[in-house]
């Protein structure tokens, strides 16, 4: 089924395609989780610089083990459906995402790298703007908790095609719907997410 998106046409959603997936109550489970622990309403100013009246912090839940193991899981279809063998995106924001996919990649008996892309090389040690069990070659994808516009993600998209990363799929926690997925495209990238910044404003009515 296809679906209009910001002038762009994407094969239903990553949403659809990760509850067909997911086991219904664990999906259901950690959509509450973040609706809970991790969704604020305040205005502020979000990363991309945009000014917002509501916040979704995907560290509060990924740093509990019960949203850890559910995130993991959750990205981890994800990562089998896009045949990627790598993934890692901007530190810090896509650092607990990334160990929450790799530990349910073990569990599950996935072959899976992670890494992590610095905002500037580091001065000492190795000096390397990619830490972690990055490879070149391999199909890789870029992963965050929340994007809204896609800008970080995109800087670290660059540094690994820049290290010879063959970068193919973008993937979000969140997907706040503002932009992303028409810079990943041009970008040439797919994008996928586990939620949509919407499901968890609902949720979290629900909870009042």
């Amino acid at each position: 089924m296809n679906r209009k998106r910001r002038g762009l046409y994407i094969t239903a959603t990553a949403s659809d395609k990760i509850a067909a997936t997911m086991n219904p109550s664990d999906r259901s489970e950690l959509l509450n989780l973040l609706a809970r622990e991790s969704y604020f309403e305040r205005e502020l100013k979000l990363t991309s610089g945009r000014g917002s009246n509501y916040y979704i912090d995907c560290k509060r839940t990924l740093y509990l083990p019960l949203g850890a193991h559910l995130a993991g899981e959750a990205v981890l279809e994800i990562v089998k459906a896009a045949g990627v063998a790598q993934l890692g995106g901007m530190a810090a924001g896509a650092l607990p995402v990334t160990d929450a996919v790799i530990a349910a990649a073990y569990r599950n008996r996935v072959e899976l790298r992670g890494f992590f892309v610095r905002k500037e090389t580091k001065a000492h040690g190795l000096q390397q703007l990619i830490e972690g069990a990055f490879q070149k070659g391999l199909k890789t994808a870029v992963i965050d908790d929340t994007i809204t516009t896609g800008g970080s993600s995109l800087q670290a998209v660059a540094a690994m095609r820049e290290a010879g990363a063959n970068v193919t799929h973008a993937i979000a926690m969140v997907e706040r719907g503002e932009g992303a997925a028409a810079a990943f495209a041009s970008a040439g990238l797919e994008y996928r997410w586990v939620f949509t910044a919407e499901e968890i404003r609902a949720a979290a009515k629900t909870q009042k």
